[in-house]
């Protein structure tokens, strides 16, 4: 009886929480809507529902999230958008849009079709099997014609027209494609293959335009060489940051630069803007304390040496006491403080004319 008691009262609790995080955050948004593509620093927790290994449903991520639960969020907690979301006046989460707990009065406001492992590259998704960009644009056209049923027509194209779109991709098109399968090195040079994502880059920005979008952050590279996974290829180098590969992601966030200049010169009433997290995230990385952060090498849900693996392990639940003295989550997504710093400076620099 008294576990039948405890189970209901689990069951409550966690439907209050569902409840606070899905309240306006302020009452006055600037955008009505925030729209979101991209891999696993984004994902919400759609490859809960689709058959893949690249998941994070289970213990210890989501530790520190209201509840104390996996979302499917690559975190300890909340991730940049969910916070980028709340500093808009929005919801303090955006779900993602495979979730069947959520629907259109959710997803009207904040839809997240992320997947964690995908790229601008087709082949990319192939790796593990999860959502390849066109297929993201896809289910955005599908809600499209849902948001018109929910909305009406004029109510629907003001918040496609004035919502933000949040991209956030291009790691795992070097890290999962380039550098670990042989098609592409084969294909391309390293500064080829920039070139060839920025041209997907190119069609999915123009998709998007062509579908109603007109406020659009492309987001660029973090210093992909200094994610512990990569340390731990380094042990050459004493375990440092991978510089080669730090070289690519300013390489590639220059060109996102030139293609976002382009496209706002090509495109009429188009507003794209470049949310680069790679400076703020080096500093962090190279001064942790200067952010009061203890740990800068190694993940928290690592067992003390480099992590090896993608994710956290399900069934080694170590985890350090404290995910906020670390700026690694897992080997190779931040935490959740990490990713709040991050969307303060992208919501003061890069954004701020969307969300002044």
């Amino acid at each position: 009886m008294a576990h039948t008691s405890n189970t209901t009262i689990s069951s409550c609790l966690l439907i209050i929480v569902q409840l606070f995080f899905m309240l306006p955050a302020k009452t006055n948004a600037k955008i009505p809507a925030i729209i979101v593509f991209g891999d696993s620093s984004v994902d919400s927790g759609n490859n809960n529902h689709i058959e893949t290994v690249a998941r994070s449903n289970f213990m210890p991520y989501g530790r520190d999230f209201a509840g104390g639960r996996p979302t499917g969020r690559f975190s300890n907690g909340r991730i940049t958008t969910d916070f980028i979301s709340e500093a808009a006046g929005l919801k303090q989460i955006v779900p993602a849009y495979l979730d069947p707990a959520y629907n259109m009065s959710d997803f009207a406001v904040g839809v997240c079709f992320a997947s964690a492992g995908t790229g601008y590259d087709n082949a990319t998704a192939d790796v593990l099997g999860v959502i390849p960009l066109w297929k993201q644009v896809e289910y955005y056209k599908e809600y499209q014609k849902k948001l018109r049923a929910y909305l009406g027509d004029t109510k629907a194209n003001e918040v496609i027209s004035e919502a933000l779109y949040a991209t956030s991709l291009g790691t795992n098109d070097f890290l999962e494609n380039y550098y670990t399968m042989p098609q592409r090195r084969s294909q391309y040079t390293i500064d080829q293959f920039q070139i060839y994502l920025v041209g997907i880059a190119k069609n999915f920005i123009t998709n998007l335009y062509n579908l109603g979008a007109r406020k659009i952050s492309l987001g660029g590279l973090p210093p992909m060489g200094c994610m512990p996974l990569e340390r731990t290829r380094n042990m050459g180098n004493g375990n440092e940051c991978m510089e080669s590969y730090n070289l690519v992601a300013v390489n590639f966030n220059e060109k996102l630069n030139g293609l976002v200049m382009e496209l706002n010169k090509e495109l009429p009433e188009i507003q794209v803007v470049l949310s680069n997290p790679y400076e703020p995230m080096l500093q962090m990385i190279k001064k942790p304390s200067s952010y009061g952060f203890e740990v800068a090498s190694i993940a928290c849900c690592a067992t003390g040496l480099f992590e090896m693996g993608y994710a956290c392990d399900r069934y080694n639940l170590f985890t350090c006491k404290d995910a906020n003295k670390y700026i690694f989550w897992d080997a190779f997504h931040p935490t959740e403080r990490t990713d709040r710093i991050i969307a303060d400076h992208v919501v003061k620099t890069a954004l701020s004319k969307f969300l002044a």
